[in-house]
């Protein structure tokens, strides 16, 4: 079966080309998002790499009420619109509550479903109604095999507008592992393929302001195999000071790094490419 290929503003997902999901976890201040949004818009433009910008307006996940959540989504929202008319990005953004997505979708052009919610059907179904592009993160609690049952919830709306994003698996306490055989599944399932790099490095339990709450030094080794495997696109949450960042201190990349972090993703994604319809031996 083809591949639906999903069209985010200009930017055709699942053709042959890589796309990059960046931008910082959380929406912080004026100067911080725009100044990655302008760095951002300068590694596109220099390789030629479509990317979707990225950047939460609540993270209603954290693991204490007293971390920073996001400005809330009229401020969020009002901050990714300047963006997006300013520097020509695509955004996403993810939604927690039913009643966030008609107003987010205003402004969004790819409503997310966080991980920890993708079986969570009214909130699915909701985002699935607007007719935008769902991409719809895959839970670390459950089989890849099984993201065919929230796939089934959007595509019941009449949208096959759908990105599937791996961000790996709860295999042990306290601890993320990519299964390389996910993407496999996914990719069987027929709607673009992305892997969430910098959130399967993250250390649950320990603070994400403490340098032991990622493993960075996995980020080059994940990204590769990953994209050699065949994903469509690359999902970085990125900061210009990554240490300061307000959330996910520890896992998020440098914007002015990953230029360089870039390049071989894209040619290990070119050879991917054309040896993705060669048989396999069985």
């Amino acid at each position: 079966m083809a591949l639906n290929k999903v069209i985010v503003g200009d930017i055709e997902c699942g053709n042959d080309q890589l796309f990059l999901i960046s931008g910082p976890c959380v929406i912080e201040d004026e100067k911080t998002m725009m100044d990655t949004a302008e760095r951002l818009a300068q590694v596109r433009d220099k390789l030629k790499i479509p990317i979707i910008y990225k950047s939460s307006f609540q993270k209603d996940n954290r693991s204490d009420s007293d971390y920073y959540m996001g400005p809330g989504l009229e401020k969020g929202l009002d901050l990714l619109a300047k963006i997006k008319s300013q520097f020509n990005f695509p955004i996403v953004s993810d939604v927690h509550y039913p009643d966030q997505v008609i107003p987010a979708s205003e402004v969004l052009d790819v409503i997310q479903i966080p991980a920890y919610l993708c079986m969570q059907t009214t909130l699915v179904v909701e985002a699935a109604r607007t007719g935008k592009v769902v991409n719809l993160k895959h839970g670390q609690f459950l089989a890849p095999e099984n993201m065919a049952k929230p796939i089934k919830k959007i595509e019941k709306q009449e949208n096959k507008n759908i990105i599937l994003t791996e961000r790996g698996y709860t295999f042990g306490y306290n601890d993320l592992v990519v299964d390389p055989r996910s993407f496999h599944h996914f990719q069987e399932m027929n709607y673009p393929v992305v892997f969430d790099i910098t959130h399967s490095i993250r250390k649950y339990g320990i603070p994400s302001a403490d340098p032991k709450g990622g493993a960075r030094e996995f980020l080059p080794i994940l990204a590769r195999a990953g994209v050699a495997a065949g994903v469509d696109g690359v999902f970085i949450e990125t900061h210009p000071e990554p240490a300061r960042a307000l959330c996910d201190a520890a896992s998020q990349l440098c914007v002015y790094d990953l230029e360089e972090f870039l390049k071989p993703l894209i040619e290990f994604h070119n050879l991917a490419t054309k040896y993705r319809n060669r048989p396999v031996i069985a």
